[in-house]
């Protein structure tokens, strides 16, 4: 979406944490929010206990429910047609705010007539949720006046996740709620430093600062600040780094800080790809499930043992002090990839690990005005041009970067793999609270252990009765590219015809399971939809 592109496509909230509290409506879609970013979870419950309105979509029964005024349990993968059902009614019930679409965007007729099929009696056909719900939910997000969306990657892990969140766009933009406090759209990122790593042109299609690497005047500024020849050609993402090493187009990997062994769909494959490398190189804290596949592993420090900045979810650049030395032969991710390029040719040498930051600001203006001294207490959040700039709490504040936002017109389609006769069930996979990814950090500690144990599959009560099984009965779980052996929780939370994993065990590794298709645009795999069959597995 034209004008958000750089936003939206970073991650990047629009908003910020503490404006949380002070939403007259909370719209979460897709986040599981309370167990997997819980210290927003946290301000989401205290904005409804201060009489914030709140409408939880999801699939499962979150523990956000038990708050919700509205609950949209909608069938996995048909987010696009609920969205656009809530819009047709806000078009329909003239709750629209014309003098923004007027003024800050463009597109918006041709938009608006896509609306015209998705009435809220289509939507109940679509979704599963009864018609008079989405009218509902239209109606009080239509009506607020602080409004915010917050999804994760329920939205995003799907084959048209961009199709999702442009949707997400279109409803804040039709409705004005961009460019003003407590509003906006706000994704919320999964790590600690997801943000930071995207922002420093961690992905393959753009240098830090989300300048795209095929533009030729943009790769001549980095080519002049770096002092070499740079390639104007997009790099691939790490799935299709995966299909590349299978076809033998591509002989080494160096991995950082990731566990595709655990974390990629159809982990078989995966594993298959990483041996088939002539060359893997893993830089980690531990000897993960993809460290014991590598040549060579270099040791890591963690961030308790190194100076730097994480960017958090709400663009804030926070300073990361050295607190313990690195156990062993453990380095410092800076030293271990300046010493690499000095190997290598290239002469990266930093007198202190503040340069850094003082060089992307060169590169990339949004972050020009932050520094080591300014962040000594206090992070900020960017854009901050100036060294007197005090950061940008909110974005598009009078407003977009291009001049106006566009709509996009995106129209329903089903998920890749749906449940037929022979994998009649549903899977989706997610995150607990008391394990974090793939485990390689949280299930060395015994305390986590006692309170989340083993890999599980949520199957509900109507399912298990059906299928003739009891609550810690062992079963197999199989799709078309692969098997595993889990234990059965009984539980309302699914909706009836689907399941639920938590991917963080290995011993019942949920990524055996799910589809490697991918989103044509960003190339996100479809974890979160994809059909399997369940069997009970008899004691001998």
């Amino acid at each position: 979406m034209a004008g958000l592109a750089t936003v939206f496509g970073s991650g990047a909230m629009t908003n910020s944490i503490p404006e949380v509290e002070n939403h007259d409506v909370i719209f979460v879609i897709g986040s599981n929010t309370t167990e997997t970013h819980p210290i927003i979870g946290i301000k989401i419950k205290k904005a409804v206990r201060k009489g914030a309105e709140f409408i939880v979509a999801d699939p499962r029964k979150i523990d956000l429910v038990r708050f919700a005024n509205i609950w949209l349990q909608h069938r996995p993968g048909t987010d696009v047609a609920l969205l656009n059902s809530m819009m047709h009614v806000i078009v329909r019930e003239d709750l629209i705010d014309k003098k923004f679409i007027e003024t800050w965007t463009e597109g918006f007729k041709s938009f608006k007539e896509s609306l015209d099929e998705y009435t809220p009696e289509r939507g109940e056909k679509i979704t599963g949720i009864p018609q008079k719900d989405i009218i509902n939910a239209a109606l009080l997000y239509g009506n607020a006046i602080r409004p915010g969306i917050y999804y994760t990657m329920g939205i995003t892990q799907h084959t048209h996740g961009t199709e999702n969140v442009y949707t997400i766009a279109n409803l804040a933009l039709m409705t004005g709620n961009l460019g003003r406090e407590s509003t906006g759209v706000n994704p919320l990122r999964g790590q600690n430093n997801v943000q930071g790593a995207t922002d420093m042109g961690c992905i393959p299609d753009c240098y830090p600062g989300y300048q795209k690497v095929n533009i030729p005047g943009i790769k001549q500024k980095f080519e002049m600040a770096w002092g070499v020849k740079l390639s104007d050609k997009i790099g691939l993402t790490a799935t299709e780094m995966t299909q590349a090493a299978l076809k033998g187009k591509l002989k080494a990997m160096y991995i950082m800080g990731e566990n595709p062994a655990l974390s990629d769909p159809d982990i078989s494959h995966t594993i298959k790809a990483l041996k088939s490398l002539e060359f893997l190189v893993v830089q980690d804290i531990f000897l993960t499930e993809t460290a014991e596949l590598a040549d060579v592993v270099l040791p890591a420090a963690c961030f308790a043992e190194k100076d730097g900045t994480f960017t958090n979810t709400e663009r804030r650049v926070q300073r990361v002090r050295k607190a313990v030395d690195p156990p062993g032969e453990a380095k410092e991710d800076s030293w271990i990839i300046m010493e690499l390029a000095n190997m290598l040719g290239y002469k990266m040498r930093y007198n202190y690990i503040g340069e850094v930051l003082l060089e992307a600001g060169k590169v990339w203006p949004a972050v020009a005005g932050i520094t080591y001294r300014r962040i000594e207490k206090i992070g900020l959040q960017w854009p901050c041009p100036t060294l007197d700039h005090p950061g940008t709490p909110y974005l598009f504040k009078g407003g977009f970067p291009r001049g106006k936002a566009a709509f996009t017109t995106v129209k329903y389609r089903p998920s890749e793999e749906l449940p037929d006769n022979e994998y009649p069930f549903l899977l989706s996979t997610g995150r607990q609270l008391f394990q974090y990814h793939t485990g390689s950090m949280t299930r060395k500690i015994d305390a986590m252990n006692k309170v989340s144990p083993e890999a599980y599959i949520e199957i509900h009560p109507d399912d298990a009765k059906q299928l003739g099984v009891n609550d810690g009965n062992a079963v197999k779980v199989s799709s078309r590219r692969g098997s595993i052996e889990i234990k059965v929780l009984i539980s309302d939370r699914p909706v009836k015809g689907m399941v639920f994993i938590p991917f963080h065990f290995k011993e019942a590794a949920a990524n055996v399971l799910t589809n490697t298709a991918l989103d044509p645009i960003c190339k996100i795999p479809e974890l979160k939809v994809c059909a399997v069959k369940i069997e009970l597995i008899k004691q001998t």
